[in-house]
């Protein structure tokens, strides 16, 4: 039996968020392409999370 880690959707949001946050400070112009991915990765998340 293989052990790998887990992340759980509740603490992925935050972890994407803290990632999300250090990259728009090193790279302010990445801006709108880390808002986009973030928010689909949330919805993402969302969505698997209600539905399992």
């Amino acid at each position: 039996m293989a052990h790998g880690v887990i992340i759980l959707p509740v603490y992925s949001t935050p972890l994407i968020s803290l990632i999300a946050g250090i990259l728009i400070l090193i790279q302010p112009k990445l801006l709108n392409y880390i808002v986009a991915v973030y928010l689909i990765l949330i919805g993402v998340i969302g969505l698997t999370h209600h539905y399992y």
